[in-house]
């Protein structure tokens, strides 16, 4: 169950306050449907179109909207595109429950071909962020700068493992409010209201009234005592190919991804730097957004045009 227009845009209002923005103009995105592979995928433009180009993607468990308040900061400079990525927000489930990162990276092979993107930048969160840095060990060459944030190949599994407590819930629950109480006991930095409106971009409602998490879960409990390792592996290599400006961003206070992390993995990309935005956890850009867009406004500028 997604907001409605005037939903959105009065959490837009009064999350952007809540965060110190403010913002020439409130506009919602458009909103599009795109075949990849045989999946319909569902992804965000929030304009502004003639700019360079920027594409966003989220973390696992949540959807494109995670990005609402960078892609408002950034639209006049960059042209935003936010994708649900498969399983999550209202792009399609696999068919075949496939979730590993080589199908993630053919996605975002077809998502860019289908968009024709060149010379872009890739900016993505803890699962995204995972995915855009493998991705990118193949086409770093179509990028004009990657951003990975709170996340690389090595995070800490006990950070991973209290996220996956809390996001692997598949019983119905019985109201928002008892959705509100379980996010806030996992992350007190949030606004209790705003979740009241946000926390829906990320649940569907059962025939019987009941709420569930709207990503897929079907493939929770599946055990493949390899897949860390191998994913670890994955990664490490595309580091070594990866060309392009690198900005790899960690949340200050997150127990996911730590500041020796951070510094080995920006140190063993061929043009990496980090930075750690204060007063955020895992979820940069939701705890902090403020402080992301100061970071990646200063990237981009580094880039130039």
């Amino acid at each position: 169950m997604s907001l409605t227009d005037a939903e959105l845009r009065e959490h837009l209002t009064r999350s952007s306050a809540k965060a110190g923005l403010s913002f020439p103009e409130l506009v919602l995105p458009a909103t599009h449907d795109v075949l990849l592979r045989r999946m319909r995928f569902h992804y965000l433009d929030w304009g502004t179109a003639g700019r360079p180009p920027i594409v966003f993607l989220h973390g696992g468990g949540l959807n494109a909207h995670t990005w609402d308040l960078v892609c408002l900061g950034l639209r006049r400079e960059r042209h935003c595109l936010a994708l649900d990525q498969r399983g999550h927000g209202e792009s399609e489930w696999s068919p075949v429950m496939d979730y590993g990162t080589e199908s993630h990276v053919g996605d975002i092979e077809a998502f860019v071909e289908q968009l024709g993107l060149d010379r872009f930048v890739l900016a993505g969160m803890s699962l995204g962020g995972a995915n855009a840095l493998a991705w990118a060990g193949r086409h770093s060459q179509k990028l004009a700068g990657l951003v990975l944030i709170d996340v690389g190949p090595e995070i800490r599994t006990a950070g991973t493992q209290k996220i996956q407590a809390f996001t692997s819930n598949q019983k119905p629950m019985e109201s928002i409010d008892e959705v509100i109480e379980r996010a806030m006991a996992f992350n007190p930095r949030r606004d209790r209201e705003l979740l009241r409106l946000s926390l829906r971009h990320n649940l569907r409602q059962t025939p019987k009234g009941q709420w569930m998490w709207k990503y897929d879960q079907r493939h929770r409990g599946t055990v493949d005592p390899g897949a860390a390792e191998r994913r670890r592996a994955l990664l490490w290599d595309a580091v070594s190919k990866v060309q392009c400006p690198t900005l790899v961003v960690r949340g200050a206070q997150s127990d996911v991804f730590h500041d020796e992390d951070a510094e080995r993995l920006a140190g063993a990309l061929a043009r990496g730097r980090w930075v750690r935005v204060p007063n955020a956890g895992h979820t940069v850009q939701g705890d902090n957004p403020a402080g992301l867009l100061s970071e990646l406004r200063t990237f981009l500028g580094e880039l130039g045009a």
